[in-house]
């Protein structure tokens, strides 16, 4: 029998080195196993090696504490399960995906994609495809399976190379996959790691998911016309003219039915908003915090809920009026869908809990993270080098990108450590997550 299987040659130089050490990293959840047994076998060396370092804040002596001591292995086994239905993101992530599974079992979310798309202007059609390209994260990969596909067909539907679109969408979902104007489900996430982080200087600090908002509508504006600048200046003009033959393909428009339901989706939108307007702005409104900040209110706490009850809504409109539900069962199982592309998310979790409760229990972040400050100190970096150093830091080392992106909290740690230790305000740690990851 003639054996089939066909090599795949490794790339040379840098790239392939990349490569092959990106093939090598372990499962996420082995890694976070891994890092979890370190910390166990460190803490008992630090303990016995005497590590400690001087609280900058409080003037504390911080030392290493031994997890594989008679108490340590009491705390381990009592607290595991703890750990893990205790870890913020868990909720976070679980609450926001039902939300999002509604929307998305309901069609709601492909239509709205499919509306902005093909009713761009030919003249912005390659910016529309970048813009919705970043846009579709909030459904996870959703931009993957539709947009890419669709930038293909249209743009050879009106002339144009059908790779060029291809690739302008794509530089669109992959690029600005952690940038967008709305609140994703990669949000939740990055909050609820960045709250782990945040409460080793604070225990009753909580991170919002919109704490990054600023920044990644920067960052979606910016990638949105770097990534057009980029397709419209460069590679449709490489790739010439297409002379394949394919046959342009009709493209399907919203039905009637599917127009009519974003209609009422949009006036659901806007009765929602009318109803947070009606709560927010009038001074000591309902839905304003105890002392009366906007800031502090149950909307912005609690955006994970209203995130939730919002999008849930709008997609039971949407699927009600298209047909797509006929009953809450159907409803229901949008949800129950949702949930089955968390399977490997909460196996992550479990191994990442146990991980970061460790890494606390130990005293190691602190320690490390105080020596690392006045190390930096010591080296006279400065403020605007360091946050371009950790800004950079992911990029250059992009072959242990995958690692990086699941340790936030260790970031996160070191970096608040570092800014308590200048007295800046604490309440900006997610601020350099978000850097780093975007």
């Amino acid at each position: 029998m003639t054996d089939t299987t066909t090599k795949i040659k490794k790339g040379p130089g840098f790239l392939g080195f990349v490569e092959r050490v990106g093939n090598a990293l372990p499962h996420p959840a082995s890694l976070f196993g891994l890092l979890a047994i370190s910390v166990l076998l460190l803490s008992c060396v630090g303990a016995l090696l005497h590590w400690s370092a001087i609280h900058p804040a409080t003037g504390e002596d911080i030392r290493v504490i031994n997890l594989l001591s008679r108490d340590g292995l009491h705390q381990i086994l009592l607290k595991m399960v703890d750990n893990y239905t205790g870890f913020a993101p868990l909720g976070i992530v679980m609450v926001a995906m039902l939300g999002i599974g509604v929307a998305e079992s309901s069609g709601l979310i492909t239509a709205a994609v499919q509306s902005l798309v093909l009713n761009a202007l030919t003249s912005i059609l390659t910016f529309v495809l970048v813009f919705t390209g970043i846009l579709s994260n909030v459904a996870s990969d959703l931009g993957y399976i539709l947009i890419i596909p669709i930038a293909g067909i249209i743009f050879l539907s009106v002339g144009r190379h059908p790779i060029a679109g291809m690739a302008a969408a794509f530089a669109g979902v992959s690029g600005g996959f952690s940038a967008n104007i709305i609140i994703g489900t990669i949000d939740p996430l990055l909050a609820g790691l960045s709250t782990e982080a945040a409460r080793i200087v604070d225990p009753t600090y909580y991170v919002l998911p919109t704490a990054n908002y600023y920044f990644m509508v920067a960052s979606t504006l910016i990638i949105a016309f770097g990534g057009t600048w980029v397709t419209d200046r460069y590679v449709e003009p490489r790739l010439r003219k297409y002379t394949g033959d394919v046959v342009p393909e009709p493209i399907e428009k919203l039905t009637a039915v599917e127009k009519k339901g974003l209609r009422w989706v949009s006036i659901t939108s806007l009765i929602w908003l009318a109803i947070f307007l009606w709560g927010l702005v009038p001074d000591h409104g309902f839905l304003r915090a105890d002392d009366n900040s906007i800031l502090h209110s149950p909307v912005l706490k609690g955006f994970i809920a209203v995130l939730f009850i919002v999008i849930s809504s709008l997609g039971i409109v949407y699927g009600a009026i298209t047909g797509k539900f006929k009953s809450d069962k159907d409803v229901i199982s949008g949800m129950t869908v949702s949930f089955k592309s968390l399977v490997s998310f909460l196996v992550l979790v479990f191994f990442a809990a146990q991980f970061v409760a460790w890494f606390k229990w130990s005293n190691l972040g602190l320690v490390l993270a105080i020596k690392g400050a006045l190390w930096l100190q010591a080296a006279n970096i400065g403020m605007i080098p360091l946050i371009i150093l950790f800004i950079s830091f992911p990029g250059l080392s992009i072959c242990l990108w995958e690692a990086l992106r699941r340790n936030g909290p260790l970031w996160d740690r070191y970096l608040s450590r570092c800014l308590c230790y200048w007295a800046i305000h604490p309440n900006s740690p997610r601020l350099y997550t978000g850097l780093a990851i975007v």
